[in-house]
């Protein structure tokens, strides 16, 4: 394998591994809402159309696993549960912006809004 095939293995697999966090219909947009601060469980489902609560606990667990967000449970009655980015989960923040860019120049080619 030379230098060039090399390299370009070494961007596969780390674009796999990014890709395998992000994936899916719901994460971009459960961390999106993240990024406009720290949420309950039922702000984020309100937020996000359409998500089942089923899916939106799956989804939630996958992205805390993997250090994206955090859970912090409050002791009080009845106990509240909130959600936030970690700083790595933050650090996506150029990604998004990279994202959204690209989402309205795409949609202005496509759909023509």
């Amino acid at each position: 394998m030379n230098q060039k095939e090399a390299v370009c293995q070494q961007r596969m697999m780390v674009t796999r591994d990014a890709l395998e966090v992000i994936q899916g219909k719901w994460r971009l947009p459960i961390i999106i809402s993240l990024t406009f601060g720290n949420k309950r469980f039922g702000e984020i489902q309100r937020e996000i159309v359409d998500i089942s609560p089923k899916m939106l606990s799956q989804e939630l667990k996958a992205l805390e696993l993997n250090k994206i967000i955090t859970r912090t449970l409050y002791d009080s009655m009845p106990i509240t549960v909130e959600y936030s980015l970690t700083p790595l989960g933050l650090s996506m923040k150029t990604l998004l912006d990279e994202i959204l860019n690209w989402g309205i120049h795409f949609r202005k080619e496509i759909v023509g809004k």
